[in-house]
């Protein structure tokens, strides 16, 4: 039976804290969890959770995942803490790392997250920020490679603003080697640092494609996915991004440009109309709760490898 197995790194702050062997791995773990083939016991480990950003999926797949694998989470509100009030974050990450094993954080600034990561003697977990949500990468890998088996011939292609998902989803297809398409309006690009990485991982470059046309992305695609347009945070911008993306909506006219057996997948929340129509989120193409669910599965994996 295949064991989890210690990761290099000892924090996951971006996609690329972990090797392809080390991708591959967490995702046969994850499966087998899911399958109920690997049961582990952490024995009282306890996971801090430290969120800037509201959250469903995200909270609850991590404090699941946590509880499954016999351990604690202790939720760190910042309005009911000290972090709230101005503690600096060294000081923070110092005393956390006496009381719990590890730290998941989820918060806008990327640079925040690695100074917790400076001065904590634990794992730190990236939950989100503003520049990379590799977990959530992690569960769509792990969704795609259920659905196809295996990654080879594989185009995924993503519609819509180039944000934290659209960047993780980049560097983890780089580590994968799977065809990545990202449309955008102009000016709504990805990270140049984010594509340049990816770059410089992809053996073959015409590999990762980044354009302002919907149509052309979506030809031949094997995956569909969208996210909200607006980020957290963003919510001053949306009347304004709303303006811009017309034309970035999943509809029926754009998946029958895709392969006959696309699959769609959303991060949620999905705001219908929007980025996605109500007929495509509710069509039998849909694969948007199983891509939930693998948040769990993925996360439960990562924690074993990180704590074992």
């Amino acid at each position: 039976m295949i064991k989890p197995s210690k990761l290099a790194n000892n924090n996951f702050l971006s996609s690329l804290d972990i090797s392809t062997k080390e991708v591959f791995h967490i995702l046969e773990i994850a499966k087998n969890f899911k399958n109920k083939n690997l049961n582990i016991d952490l024995n009282n480990k306890v996971l801090g959770l430290i969120f800037d950003k509201s959250s469903t999926r995200t909270r609850v797949s991590f404090q699941v995942a946590m509880s499954r694998l016999g351990g604690t989470t202790i939720d760190l509100n910042p309005t009911t803490s000290q972090i709230g009030r101005g503690e600096p974050i060294k000081d923070t990450a110092r005393v956390l790392s006496r009381y719990c094993d590890v730290i998941a954080i989820r918060t806008f600034d990327h640079s925040d997250l690695e100074e917790y990561a400076k001065w904590s003697t634990k794992p730190v977990i990236n939950a989100l920020t503003d520049l990379e949500h590799p977990c959530q990468a992690l569960a769509d890998f792990l969704t795609i490679n259920e659905e196809f088996l295996d990654f080879k011939d594989v185009v995924l292609t993503f519609i819509g603003d180039g944000n934290n998902v659209a960047n993780s989803l980049i560097l983890c297809g780089a580590l994968l080697g799977i065809e990545v398409r990202i449309a955008c309006p102009k000016g709504y690009e990805p990270n140049s640092s984010i594509i340049k990485k990816a770059y410089e991982i992809y053996k073959n470059k015409d590999l990762l494609k980044i354009t302002n046309d919907p149509n052309a992305a979506v030809l031949g695609a094997n995956v569909l996915y969208t996210d909200v347009w607006s980020s957290m945070g963003e919510e001053n911008k949306k009347a304004e991004k709303d303006k811009y993306f017309k034309g970035f909506t999943i509809d029926n006219d754009l998946v029958s440009k895709a392969d006959k057996d696309a699959i769609i997948l959303h991060c949620l929340p999905a705001y219908r109309s929007k980025e996605i129509t109500d007929e495509v989120f509710e069509s039998k193409r849909n694969r948007i709760f199983d891509q939930a669910e693998n948040r769990l599965h993925a996360q439960q994996a990562l924690l074993s490898c990180l704590l074992h």
